[in-house]
């Protein structure tokens, strides 16, 4: 297997976490000269990302009702993976089925020997096996970036805010009785949807990078860019036919998914995408085959 360590993807990670910071130190500089206490708040934050450290998959696959399978359940499945996991010199994950009609699949854990790679059972009916095994090679893409980790702790800051800017109502109005009190809760509150969504900007411009660095590494896997970009043009064909009920049923895992199952489609809602728009996805893999041929 050809495999190019992804700088682009590096060097992103460490920019937007340095941003991250800078952001975090002038939220906590602000709060402190408003006088509000942060140490019951940051110990939930702290003990909300612990929960999600090290309970990720599990809360994954429990929000999206997924469950883990046996070999002997789907042994076509576990062989695709295997495969792919000798090709990109990985443990073999848990092997997850997520029971929905949107074509999709995800993967999530903390590492490699935690990881879970899950697929719903109409993606494996509408794929062939070539592009099955180009979105499984995606998908564990995304474990050999170590990635999901990643997103995991770029989103603290996030995290923090929003529990912030959920009670800042409850603290301007029942906080404090004075009115110097509940006007720092409110300015507090304010800050807090300032860095909520500067936060937010950051995180998705690093997630749409990183299905980009995803795509090229199932390029790099399979050695079969075209199978991706098919299962791509597919996935995205069969979800506009999908009911929109079915699709706001799994709205909370777009950022999990190969292809969102709402997404934006303008410029303004590119920068709140979790995903690249398709289009620049397929010139993505166009440059890995082009690489793999020797152009």
């Amino acid at each position: 297997m050809i495999w190019k360590r992804d700088w682009g993807l590096t060097g992103r990670v460490w920019l937007t976490m340095f941003l991250l910071f800078i952001v975090y130190l002038v939220f906590l500089a602000v709060l402190s000269l408003l006088g509000i206490g942060l140490n019951f708040l940051i110990l939930i934050a702290v003990g909300m990302a612990f929960i999600q450290y090290f309970f990720s998959d599990k809360l994954v696959l429990w929000t999206t009702g997924s469950r883990i399978v046996a070999e002997d359940e789907f042994p076509e499945l576990h062989r695709m993976i295997e495969q792919l996991c000798r090709e990109a010199d990985l443990p073999k994950p848990k092997v997850a089925i997520m029971q929905s009609p949107v074509p999709n699949a995800f993967a999530t854990g903390r590492s490699p020997k935690h990881a879970v790679v899950a697929v719903t059972d109409s993606i494996m009916r509408l794929l062939s096996r070539e592009e099955l095994e180009a979105v499984l090679a995606h998908e564990l893409s995304h474990v050999k970036n170590r990635d999901i980790l990643t997103m995991t702790v770029a989103s603290f800051i996030a995290m923090i805010a929003s529990i912030i800017m959920q009670n800042f109502l409850w603290g301007a109005m029942f906080g404090r009785r004075n009115s110097e009190g509940a006007g720092a809760w409110i300015i507090a509150g304010i800050v807090a949807m300032i860095v909520y969504f500067v936060a937010n900007l950051l995180i998705m411009a690093l997630s749409r990078y990183r299905e980009f660095a995803a795509d090229r590494g199932s390029g790099y896997i399979t050695r079969n860019p075209r199978a991706l970009i098919s299962a791509l043009s597919k996935i995205s064909g069969r979800m506009d036919a999908v009911p929109a009920e079915y699709k706001a049923k799994v709205q909370g895992a777009n950022a999990f998914f190969i292809i969102p199952a709402l997404s934006g489609k303008n410029t303004l809602m590119e920068l709140f995408s979790t995903h690249p728009a398709l289009e620049k996805r397929i010139a993505n893999l166009e440059q890995v085959e082009a690489e793999l041929r020797g152009y």
